[in-house]
């Protein structure tokens, strides 16, 4: 607890599952949170909740898809407690398909969300962190991201790519500015990514596997693990997912 105890940290994707739990975890550990996402009544209530409960919770409606948005979330953590100390890069989509049903436009959203998002959230807070010669970024990718399944081709690519981005910037940043950089990749977990699925095979095969999904909490502990230990340890990596996933 002493090493989260007053962090400032961002969390995107906040208004709901592994987002929301980290955000209520971490508060509850003592860290300043910062919710981001874009249903801002959501994040209102759940910032009145983590107040009212004796946690200190800030909210900024932004979609990571836009650079702007991510600058001005920053500026605005910035302006209420003066450093960033972690970002969890957490919003993403998972609107899976077979590759012929030639849903681009879902490929776009995924390509937009899952990867540029993630680039937006890192450079709205590495000038911060490098200036601050410390920090620790958190790219939520999947476990998609070590395995192609029939469906996940473009969803794998995009978390390929942010296992790809998350250890660039640990062998760029972390022997020079200190920065820690760690790639958390949940299993099936209950979340609101079921619901961006529009492919009526993948909605199907879903409800045979809802049944395995866990608590978006265990994701949360793990990341208040990695952000947990000493300046010093960099968790670079962890996959979590139910123990009967296959």
């Amino acid at each position: 607890m002493e090493n989260t105890k007053d962090k400032v940290v961002i969390i995107t994707g906040a208004s709901s599952g592994i987002g929301e739990a980290t955000a209520r975890l971490l508060a509850q550990k003592g860290a300043k949170v910062v919710l981001a996402a874009r249903r801002e009544d959501r994040l209102q209530s759940i910032v009145k909740e983590i107040q009212e409960q004796g946690g200190q919770a800030i909210s900024f409606k932004a979609d990571v898809v836009s650079s702007d948005d991510m600058q001005k979330m920053a500026e605005f953590a910035l302006k209420q407690y003066g450093r960033i100390d972690v970002l969890v890069n957490n919003a993403g989509v998972m609107p899976v398909s077979r590759l012929h049903e030639l849903r681009v436009a879902e490929w776009s959203q995924m390509i937009d969300v899952n990867i540029k998002g993630v680039l937006h959230g890192i450079a709205a807070v590495l000038p911060t962190m490098r200036e601050q010669r410390s920090g620790h970024i958190i790219n939520v990718s999947s476990v998609a991201g070590y395995e192609v399944s029939p469906t996940s081709a473009v969803y794998s690519g995009t978390k390929f790519a942010v296992r790809a981005i998350s250890e660039g910037l640990r062998k760029e940043e972390s022997p020079e500015s200190r920065i820690r950089s760690t790639i958390i990749s949940p299993g099936m977990t209950e979340t609101e990514l079921l619901n961006t699925v529009n492919s009526p095979e993948v909605q199907a095969m879903a409800e045979h596997i809802k049944g395995l999904a866990i608590s978006p909490y265990s994701i949360a502990r793990a990341i208040a693990y990695a952000i947990d230990e000493p300046e010093d340890t960099g968790v670079n990596e962890i996959v979590i997912r139910p123990t009967a996933q296959p």
